[in-house]
């Protein structure tokens, strides 16, 4: 939606990181209290409690409705663009194949499809991170926020980091740094879970550069899409990319179980073997780096959309809305 509320590039940003600002204030919530409520000490063993999850599972649900609502009603489109005359619109068909061949859409899907399943990966092991490996489920909520805590530190910074090095090039910055992390991580083979704290925060670091600007990139994309077409396909892009990311988050909670049965993970309180435990710590490691890797290359090989291309972008743009106000009669965007 960033993209019919400005058309400036830093609003866009902007937009973009108080996007993600929100989101990771309602994970703070729901990952640093929520730990506290559903893990509990049975034994001597930390379990999650199922009655405990079911309800805490269904008030974050009403809240999220709520929340959707406020969104929709507060929300003001504020860039307008006249639509062509139907004999000179693009066809469904031929602007599909546009956005197939158009690098930076193509390559924004690859970049956060898998900085997403490691994003998410990352998210659904660490609770048998600390549940099993470390065995103490309750550090679960000091993890969860020590993961957070980089976008908080990112929020009053992102935007003049765009705007000075390029959303590409803050992006890939911060896959290096997550790759390195989890690399590191997985290396050492910690027994302590502050010093994993320590590895998995840069880590979470490194995610976080792209994903609190990974809002913005799209339209850089739908800029690109209207310079190669002559249209603005913002929904039409906008789908092609959403759709990908929810299939991401389909495949990473899948892999996640999946993992956890390829390693040998018994569920029910059951005691887990060395070899499960050391599995259960490269998942949570080296898997998500490898993700990252994927990621990085996708961005730096594919994404065609540099600093200096966005702002070729948006000069050629502003010429051409420009000509086009001026004339009589012309649509403007």
């Amino acid at each position: 939606m960033a993209s019919v509320i400005s058309n400036d590039p830093g609003h866009r940003a902007s937009l973009s990181v108080f996007r993600s600002l929100g989101a990771t204030l309602a994970n703070l919530a729901i990952s640093v209290i929520l730990p506290l409520i559903v893990f509990v000490q049975v034994a001597g063993n930390s379990e999650m409690s199922g009655t405990r999850m079911m309800w805490a599972a269904l008030g974050c649900g009403v809240l999220a409705v709520v929340c959707y609502l406020l969104c929709h009603v507060n929300v003001e489109e504020r860039v307008a663009a006249q639509p062509k005359p139907k004999e000179q619109r693009q066809s469904l068909g031929a602007a599909l194949g546009s956005m197939v061949t158009n690098r930076g859409l193509t390559g924004l899907i690859a970049t956060a499809l898998f900085m997403l399943i490691a994003f998410m990966m990352l998210g659904g092991m660490m609770p048998y991170m600390l549940n099993e490996y470390f065995n103490d489920g309750q550090l679960l909520s000091l993890v969860n926020f020590v993961g957070l805590l980089p976008t908080l530190l990112l929020v009053p910074v992102a935007s003049k980091l765009a705007k000075t090095f390029g959303k590409k090039e803050v992006g890939a910055a911060g896959l290096i740094l997550g790759v390195l992390s989890g690399v590191l991580l997985f290396v050492i083979r910690t027994d302590s879970p502050y010093v994993f704290m320590v590895g998995y925060a840069l880590l979470m670091l490194g995610v976080a550069a792209l994903n609190i600007l990974i809002w913005a990139f799209i339209t850089d994309v739908i800029d690109l899409q209207e310079i190669r077409t002559g249209e603005r396909n913002d929904a039409t892009v906008y789908g092609m990319y959403s759709w990908p990311r929810k299939l991401g988050q389909a495949i990473a909670g899948g892999l996640t179980g999946w993992a956890l049965g390829w390693i040998g993970y018994e569920a029910g309180g059951v005691e887990q073997s060395e070899s499960v435990l050391d599995g259960i710590y490269t998942l949570g490691t080296l898997a998500p780096a490898l993700l990252l890797l994927v990621s990085l290359l996708a961005l730096v090989f594919w994404y065609t959309l540099s600093k200096k291309r966005v702002d070729q972008n948006v000069a050629i743009l502003a010429e051409k809305h420009a000509s086009a106000a001026e004339a009589p009669g012309e649509p403007t965007a």
